[in-house]
Order: structure tokens, then sequence, then C-alpha cells
């Protein structure tokens, strides 16, 4: 069956980046990452990628001068690797209408809630998980999604509910949420990769 190619936009640590690394190498990921891309010169996860020898590129409004040029060149560096899907990992920065027509319904994005409740443009990080005590919720847990034009936005994959604790502190719901998010994400990648196979 045909890898899928993978291209990786983070922003952060890139420990979802990780989760994807590792399953590619010990071959249980029916898909291999050709390049690593982050706004930020300073990610972890640009260091994971060049740890394993992936690509690993800083592109942001800081090298290419305008969000216009950020959106033409992830585009232009993800067709030239031959990428077949996009994988948002922690990625902080809205996906350009550039990349969206190159890749229709190609690119997926991992959120730490239960979509669509607290997503939107201030949702990431600790704030989701703070948000979802606050509000008393009984359950929370990793989605992945289709990218779309807006933030948390468009069909949802897959999702895992987790329970949230009477003593959760926002810290200890994110490590229980992320544990299952290292293995969601990289299982709809695999469900993908069943369902475009040739």
């Amino acid at each position: 069956m045909k890898r899928l190619k993978i291209g990786v936009l983070a922003s952060g640590g890139g420990t979802n980046l990780q989760s994807i690394i590792d399953r590619s190498l010990d071959g249980s990921l029916l898909g291999d990452i050709v390049v690593v891309i982050s706004n930020n010169s300073c990610a972890m996860a640009l260091e994971r990628a060049r740890k394993h020898g992936i690509d690993a590129l800083h592109i942001s409004a800081v090298t290419e001068g305008s969000d216009e040029g950020v959106d033409m060149r992830i585009t232009r560096e993800m067709r030239s690797r031959g990428v077949d899907l996009v994988v948002l990992a922690g990625y902080m920065k809205m996906i350009g209408t550039e990349l969206l027509k190159a890749y229709p319904g190609k690119i997926i994005n991992i959120h730490p809630a239960l979509l669509p409740k607290f997503g939107g443009k201030d949702m990431y990080g600790m704030r989701v998980h703070t948000a979802v005590i606050a509000a008393g919720e009984k359950e929370s847990g990793p989605t992945v999604h289709i990218v779309d034009n807006q933030f948390d936005h468009g069909p949802i994959l897959s999702q895992e509910k987790v329970p949230v604790l009477p003593d959760d502190t926002p810290e200890t719901l994110q490590k229980r949420v992320l544990e299952r998010e290292h293995a969601i994400l990289p299982g709809t990648i695999n469900k993908i990769a069943e369902e475009w196979k040739s």
C-alpha cells in the first residue's frame, strides 16, 4: 500500500509530532513525515525533526515579509515534496487560502477539547483546559478534524473522551488529554491512509 507523505506544521514543543515520528519509525504508521514547518524559529518541533533527519523549516512573516508570503511558501514547500496530507500539530496560525486550495480536505488539525465546544481563535494550550474545568464539564478529550478557513472548524474525523475528575487542575487534565492525543492523531492518519489507498 502507498505510504502517505506527510507535512507537519507546528509552533511549539512538538510532542504530537514526536508521536507520529515514533510510529512512522516503528512501522505502525502508514506514512512518513517529509517536512516539518514552524512559524517559531525556536520551536522544539524543529529540533525533533532535525534529530530524525527530517527537513525542518522556519517559515513566518519574519522570513517571508507577509502572511500571504508565508502561505505561498508553505504551499510551495509541501507541493515540492509531494506531500499527500498536511497535519497541524499545535500550529498557532490560521491556514492561508493557497494551502487550503492546494490541499482541499487534506489538512487535519488536533485540538485538545471535544469540538465544537471550547474551540476558536483564543482557545489553545492551557486556556482550553482552564475553560473546560471552569465550565464544570464532566468530560473532555482530543478532536481531530479537517481544516477549513475558520479556527477549530471543519468536519470532525475522530474524538476520544477523557473524564474530568473533581480534583483536576488544568495541568492534570492537560496531561491526560495529551496522552490520548498521542494515540488518536496517528490512528486518524492511518484511517485516512486506508481510505486513500490505491
